[in-house]
């Protein structure tokens, strides 16, 4: 969020070489036989509502599952390409998954796509590519989404609030914010930001803060949710994590917790590829 990167290790240099060859075309292929790579597909009229698809070879409507990534920047920066080398990464590990990378429309303060832009452009997003299912031959029944920071919060917030049919069956979880109150609550930045973001505050707008606080809407059927927290964050505190860890148990969701002892807001190394495995390891064991 605030100066927010998720900085990729250098594991990820030997798919990018195997992989940054391949050329993009404009739109994907009814030859479900082969990959295909689009990019800056529109899903709106915005110039800002783009996404990338990665589409593997030899997909199916039934078992090629969809996974979307959203990027962070405290809804107010960022871009998709922060994201490419997980894409990267992810697309060997995960064959049988179609990943698409979505940018959404960024505020612009004092008055420019405010609450609820960024969420309306989520599920707009996750609408289109629910509507391209027999054009892709993918199952958009299964969609895991995975976000970063501020794309964590969207990403939880979709999945908790907007999943009325059950399609979202997992979500990864880096370092989101969750409870959008406490947040205001614990910095005088985000009290700033938020109370133009949201249209006040806490106290003026109380129904907004719920609105946009994943942790208000929480349930017993929420999809099984995975959550990475660096111990000294000092962008996100990581009380915003054990709080949703505690909301889902408390629940009886499917989750799971990481903790890395000294790590701020973003990791690499052996931590990003501990990550990136646990992670792997969640959405194959609790979406089939």
């Amino acid at each position: 969020m605030k100066n927010y990167r998720v900085y990729l290790a250098t594991f990820a240099a030997a798919v990018l070489l195997t992989l940054s060859c391949k050329k993009d075309d404009a739109t994907p292929t009814d030859d479900a036989s082969v990959e295909k790579t689009a990019k800056d597909v529109s899903y709106g009229d915005n110039s800002a509502q783009k996404l990338d698809i990665y589409l593997p070879a030899g997909r199916t409507d039934s078992a090629t599952k969809i996974m979307v990534l959203v990027h962070g920047g405290a809804w107010t920066s960022g871009d998709k390409t922060e994201l490419d080398s997980a894409v990267l990464f992810l697309r060997p590990q995960l064959s049988d998954y179609a990943i698409f990378n979505i940018n959404y429309r960024l505020a612009a303060l004092p008055a420019t796509n405010l609450w609820p832009a960024p969420v309306n452009d989520i599920n707009s997003a996750i609408d289109y590519i629910i509507s391209k299912g027999a054009e892709y031959h993918i199952n958009t029944n299964k969609i895991v989404l995975i976000g970063a920071s501020a794309g964590a919060h969207l990403s939880l917030l979709h999945a908790y609030n907007y999943n009325s049919k059950g399609n979202v069956k997992a979500v990864v979880d880096l370092f989101g914010p969750t409870d959008i109150t406490a947040l205001a609550n614990s910095d005088i930045y985000y009290a700033q930001l938020l109370s133009v973001w949201l249209g006040g505050t806490p106290a003026t707008a109380p129904a907004n803060y719920v609105a946009a606080s994943p942790i208000q809407h929480v349930t017993a059927q929420s999809p099984p949710t995975i959550i990475f927290h660096g111990t000294a964050d000092d962008v996100v505190p990581i009380s915003q994590s054990v709080a949703l860890k505690a909301e889902l148990d408390s629940k009886g969701v499917i989750n799971d917790y990481k903790e890395y002892p000294g790590e701020k807001h973003g990791w690499t190394g052996s931590n990003l590829l501990d990550t990136y495995n646990r992670a792997i390891a969640f959405i194959k064991k609790n979406v089939q």
